[in-house]
């Protein structure tokens, strides 16, 4: 196995952009790494996923793939909410937050991007970053769906810790928001 090679198999990532390639190549000549990156999906080695996103022949997380279409983005909404027993609707759906709104179906995913201000785009308030992607904590999902969509209906709010959405409502600079934040806690009673 060649030494390009080694080194995007020995990354934790399973998602890469066409940056990300330059990067873990060390390739500033935009020829030489267009080049790199036809000869290894010729061979199998990385597979297309969509334009300047590509994942290692054998495989690739979804959530991966997610966060590396549009940065900067966490997974959040729906996706968080429904992992956490907030919510119990059905979504083969991933969710997104990032700077544009935008559906797209990569092999057989659907992904869905909402459009979040850069405001709350840029705070790691409430995300947790891993090696390949970011997601948001159950507090911080749950105050992205109230500050898009003000009337939502969710199943379950138990696991919704009333004192970290305190915290983290402010870095929306909505004061609607803390206002929908009282309410639905209110009508929980939490």
């Amino acid at each position: 196995m060649d030494s390009s090679l080694v080194l995007l198999y020995q990354s934790s990532k399973t998602v890469f952009t066409r940056d990300d390639l330059a990067l873990i190549w060390k390739e500033t000549n935009v020829s030489r790494l267009n080049s790199k990156i036809s000869y290894y999906s010729k061979k199998g080695s990385l597979k297309k996923l969509t334009r300047g996103v590509y994942a290692k022949g054998g495989g690739y997380h979804l959530k991966d793939l997610a966060t590396s279409i549009y940065t900067p983005s966490y997974i959040s909404f729906e996706t968080v909410l429904k992992e956490a027993g907030v919510i119990f609707q059905h979504s083969v759906a991933l969710f997104v937050a990032t700077r544009r709104s935008k559906t797209m179906t990569i092999d057989t995913h659907r992904l869905v991007f909402r459009k979040m201000k850069d405001l709350v785009l840029y705070s790691s308030a409430g995300i947790t970053s891993t090696a390949s992607y970011s997601i948001a904590s159950v507090e911080r999902a749950f105050l992205d769906m109230i500050y898009l969509f003000p009337r939502y209906y969710f199943d379950n709010l138990g696991p919704i810790d009333w004192e970290k959405c305190r915290e983290l409502v402010g870095i929306y600079g909505n004061y609607q928001l803390e206002k929908r934040l009282a309410s639905y806690q209110k009508s929980y009673g939490g």
